[in-house]
């Protein structure tokens, strides 16, 4: 694959933002990704960055380095019994596109997931997850090139470290692996899961009557269509920011404070308590706030959005100005879950 210079990311990342890369190639197979590494060092780019769909990702300035953009496809059924399928996907297929062909080959297990922006790859880098799903609950292992040492490593479930929207590719082992494939464990049985936001609801307004993973997938969609703007048409990477977890003892102080404020056990730990972030956002005054053309989305305050000519900066200090004000209203500290460039 050619090299390119001095390229917009614009057509690379959902907020559409346009910035310069410096030098900027793609690559479909792990022989010209170790071409790509070479002539990188060879012209001593001291900077490089992995691109995938580009959906989790803030550019605030020009890239003065290298981007190389996973392209790498395929999806492979390598292993099934009675109840389970392994399937192996290639890093640089589109997330969505993998669901629905789960979908339609009725496996199962990962239909809560429809609709997520992104590609394949950065699912267990992330640990995406929706509606009471995350990756780590379908996931078997993945397949990751070393980039010093020049080989490939396979990671099971423990060694990826999956927490909330994090892994041992976000700590630890930042910047020193390019995810090639995951392996996903997917049912043949129905196990689904419902319970979670609107779907019960969803699935009531579509007058289902009998519970498919088509149907699930397919109220999934409505809901997230319903609030979330298509990247498409408004720039924006989904929810900017993780749900903040606060212990008892402060649940308990903001309770008193804010008799409403939504809140739900952590899954994980029954002394953890998660707030949607959604709220503390709306309540502290951004829903639909904008500015020139970045702007809090109307419909789902948890969404930062270009409305079209926003530089990556006035996005990045609108999220600031976010963190302040819940800070300040509710002593809790939002993370960003987009990654700032």
């Amino acid at each position: 694959m050619q090299m390119q210079y001095n390229v917009s990311l614009k057509p690379y990342n959902t907020f559409g933002i346009d910035v310069l890369a410096k030098c900027f190639a793609k690559f479909n197979s792990v022989e010209v990704l170790e071409q790509l590494l070479n002539q990188i060092k060879n012209e001593d780019f001291s900077k490089k960055l992995f691109l995938g769909g580009g959906s989790n990702i803030l550019f605030t300035k020009n890239y003065d380095g290298c981007i190389l953009k996973n392209e790498l496809k395929g999806i492979e059924i390598i292993q099934e019994n009675e109840n389970h399928i392994y399937l192996k996907v290639a890093a640089g297929e589109v997330w969505h596109e993998l669901v629905m062909y789960c979908v339609e080959n009725n496996f199962n297990g990962i239909e809560n997931l429809s609709l997520i922006p992104g590609n394949v790859g950065a699912s267990p880098m992330q640990n995406i997850g929706a509606y009471g799903i995350e990756i780590k609950d379908i996931f078997h292992s993945l397949e990751a090139y070393h980039i010093e040492e020049k080989k490939m490593v396979s990671f099971n479930n423990a060694d990826c470290e999956f927490g909330y929207r994090e892994s041992i590719f976000k700590k630890q082992l930042k910047d020193q692996f390019v995810i090639l494939n995951v392996t996903f464990k997917l049912s043949k049985q129905a196990n689904f899961q419902i319970s979670y936001g609107a779907i019960e609801q969803e699935l009531a307004n579509m007058g289902v009557k009998e519970l498919s993973n088509k149907a699930i997938a397919q109220a999934v969609i409505n809901i997230r269509s319903s609030k979330l703007p298509n990247p498409k048409l408004i720039g924006n990477a989904g929810s900017f920011f993780k749900n903040p977890t606060v212990d008892e003892t402060v649940m308990q102080s903001l309770l008193n404070s804010f008799p409403s404020i939504p809140n739900f056990v952590n899954k994980k730990s029954s002394v953890e308590y998660k707030i949607p972030a959604a709220w503390l956002i709306e309540q502290s005054g951004w829903k639909g706030y904008r500015n020139n053309d970045a702007g809090c989305h109307i419909n789902q305050p948890l969404v930062l959005v270009n409305y079209g000519n926003a530089c990556g900066n006035e996005i990045f200090e609108l999220s600031v100005a976010i963190i302040d004000s819940v800070t300040n209203k509710f002593n809790i500290i939002l993370e960003r879950e987009v990654n700032i460039i």
